[in-house]
């Protein structure tokens, strides 16, 4: 499937099922967002990295206007639907200040496993714990996907970028398992420096048995 879309470039990553609020303040976004809440149709965020569109994005759906300030800007709340690709920028539209694109929907397969589920939930968490980091899902932990957890696992932009393009549940929660196992033991050893520094200057009480 082909269609036409417009379009809010961010330097962000929106996953499908991901809620979104945004602060809508430039006039070609605001007249974007009132146009897609009058028709009642989507709008695409693809994501800007380096100052350039990239490939794929998120379309995402306006679920409500939270809050209109008197110069026409607003706060509005959105979610993640698909993944698109974009084929071509669109970026003069007669009549209109935003830009569009033309895009298409890559398949994506959904299937998971619930054994690599849990190994990357229970991942995340240690991760949160050295971080003390506090994060409740909002679901049952059988119920989460790689799209729940990938913001909450310590990627960069071009990491949650390049899970964005992958189209199997399994390569996504694959993905997630071989960052935070690399990246777990280089935290926990920042924690252990941060502990040495710490202790730099105290009093300590030392002592090597059978000396």
């Amino acid at each position: 499937m082909t269609n036409f879309i417009p379009i809010f470039p961010l330097a962000t990553v929106v996953y499908p099922g991901e809620p979104l609020n945004l602060h809508i303040f430039e006039p070609r976004y605001k007249e974007l967002v009132r146009e897609c809440m009058a028709e009642n149709k989507p709008f695409g965020i693809p994501t800007v990295i380096n100052k350039k569109v990239a490939e794929y994005g998120t379309l995402v759906e306006v679920l409500g206007l939270e809050k209109e300030y008197e110069n026409g800007e607003m706060d509005i709340r959105t979610r993640g639907l698909r993944v698109f690709r974009v084929l071509e920028v669109v970026r003069e539209i007669p009549g209109k200040l935003y830009s569009g694109a033309i895009v298409n929907y890559p398949d994506n397969d959904n299937r998971s496993k619930a054994g690599l589920l849990k190994q990357v939930l229970h991942a995340v968490r240690e991760l949160h714990k050295i971080l003390q980091v506090d994060k409740d899902f909002k679901k049952e932990d059988d119920q989460l996907s790689s799209y729940d957890l990938a913001h909450h696992a310590g990627l960069s932009l071009d990491e949650e970028y390049e899970l964005l393009h992958l189209f199997q549940e399994l390569q996504r929660l694959e993905y997630l398992k071989r960052h935070l196992y690399k990246a777990i033991p280089l935290m926990a050893e920042m924690e252990k420096l941060k502990d040495r520094v710490k202790l730099n200057g105290h009093f300590r009480n030392l002592s090597v048995d059978n000396f």
